[in-house]
């Protein structure tokens, strides 16, 4: 089996590359997170088996990240990652001047602070209790299944879960039903941090290819059916990053599938309602069997400070669930539960905001990629993000140009597993239009740079989260 750097790389990514572009890889993958400090790399003898290069061109590449902070080296020992002296961890604040395209969210709607001043007296009303709410205020869940139920999936309150936010619900879910050494199926492209939390919880990532246009269907039963994984994440709404959404026809063959072969299917719906002109409903892949645990967020339609999420599942799901909950936390804050009862009481205008800032965003980015040689913009109606084609696998050395902008955006392998999609960039349409066109022309120069030759190995910047 092979190392897990050399999975992150994409061995096929770093061919024929010399010492100094293989140490600008690896040194991508720590600036991204996705290799973590104090984490053991390989040695150089195998590293150089695995990659096919001589011991020399290993040698020298450790030695530059060595020079530059990256890693530490004993000799006739362990090479390990480091950060520069006088950096900060990845995932730190950035520099005030830097805009940040690693995360896709939206400021808070503005009916955020009313919601908030009608539901204290809700939250005062509850003063007389424990203050744990382990399976959610019955207020909330019955919020979230009327919602449910309004889309074309009947639930009940016992039906629901509210969870510290949609990474959180996916975290609980592992740690129920997961099982280390199992596979999982996962779309690649997909979001990180559920990849990164299928790995934690010990599983074996089987990728299933999404793209602009949407899903590889055949790919994706034939592989639920050959693989036979445990679980399978899938994002069907305005796809992160793609955008793409699963037709209803495609949604129910899936799930009959993964029912077939004992698949638990973990559905994520964080960006279910950020439409803008779609121009059509789909019914929730919940409706289309009870093997279907669905999590949802109030994160990107009414504010990322709202740490507020929800799972759907059948009861008997849920009361694994409730069991293992209280292993690592005795439930959801209280104040953030009452103020969505009073946001969920008033979906219209929460779409309503969400709507018109995303159409504003992509309006802002499709006027930026124009005007950047060789970038392609696909369509997107609707979702965090615009999975833009650049035209060349140059994604991550545009992302290493982009940091001496001031511009932290992650690179299109930092989606996928094994190094690929070198092609294509994620960009957030969720920023304000003036911060976009800014965000836009420093990555045209940054651009500049690249096909220039000029981009340098300055390394100001870190930032892994990717949201």
């Amino acid at each position: 089996m092979g190392s897990r750097l050399v999975e992150q790389l994409g061995a096929s990514s770093v061919a024929g590359a010399a010492a100094a572009a293989l140490a600008d890889r690896i040194r991508a993958l720590i600036l991204d997170g996705r290799l973590t400090v104090g984490e053991r790399l390989p040695s150089e003898r195998s590293l150089a088996l695995e990659l096919r290069r001589s011991r020399s061109t290993i040698t020298r590449a450790y030695g530059l990240l060595e020079t530059d902070g990256y890693v530490s080296r004993l000799h006739g020992g362990s090479t390990r990652v480091t950060l520069p002296h006088g950096h900060t961890a990845p995932g730190a604040d950035a520099d005030d001047d830097a805009i940040d395209l690693s995360i896709a969210s939206m400021d808070s709607t503005p009916g955020l602070y009313d919601a908030t001043v009608r539901s204290l007296p809700r939250l005062a009303a509850l003063r007389g209790t424990s203050g744990y709410s382990l399976q959610g205020l019955p207020e909330l869940r019955d919020a979230v299944a009327q919602r449910f139920s309004e889309r074309g999936a009947p639930t009940s309150a016992e039906e629901i879960i509210i969870t510290s936010g949609a990474l959180n619900a996916v975290n609980l879910i592992l740690t129920a039903i997961g099982r280390r050494g199992e596979r999982a199926l996962v779309e690649q492209p997909t979001f990180p941090h559920a990849q990164e939390a299928l790995h934690r919880h010990g599983y074996r990532l089987v990728p299933t290819p999404v793209d602009v246009e949407g899903w590889d269907t055949r790919h994706l039963n034939e592989t639920l059916l050959s693989s036979r994984p445990h679980v399978a994440y899938l994002i069907p709404d305005f796809h992160n990053p793609t955008g793409a959404t699963l037709p209803d026809e495609q949604r129910s063959r899936v799930v009959t599938t993964a029912r077939n072969v004992g698949t638990h299917l973990i559905v994520d719906e964080t960006t279910t309602e950020l439409d803008i002109d779609r121009g059509w409903s789909p019914v929730p892949m919940g409706a289309s069997g009870p093997n279907v645990i669905t999590v949802g967020s109030m994160s990107k339609i009414a504010w990322g400070g709202m740490r507020i999420g929800w799972i759907r599942a059948e009861r008997s799901v849920i009361a694994r669930l409730l069991a293992v909950r209280p292993s690592f936390e005795l439930g959801t804050a209280l104040l953030e539960q009452c103020i969505a009862v009073e946001l969920l009481a008033d979906m219209s205008a929460l779409t309503s905001h969400v709507r018109r800032r995303l159409q504003e965003g992509r309006t802002a980015v499709e006027a930026g990629v124009a005007g950047i040689p060789g970038f392609r913009m696909p369509s997107t109606p609707g979702g965090l993000s615009a999975w833009v084609d650049i035209g060349a696998p140059l994604s991550t050395s545009l992302s290493l140009a982009a940091r001496e902008r001031k511009l932290i955006l992650p690179p299109g392998p930092r989606f996928a597993t094994g190094g690929v999609l070198e092609r294509r960039l994620r960009i957030p349409i969720t920023l304000t239009p003036d911060r976009t066109t800014e965000a836009m022309q420093r990555l045209s120069l940054a651009w500049d740079d690249v096909r220039g030759g000029t981009a340098s190995r300055s390394d100001e910047l870190q930032h892994a989260a990717v949201i």
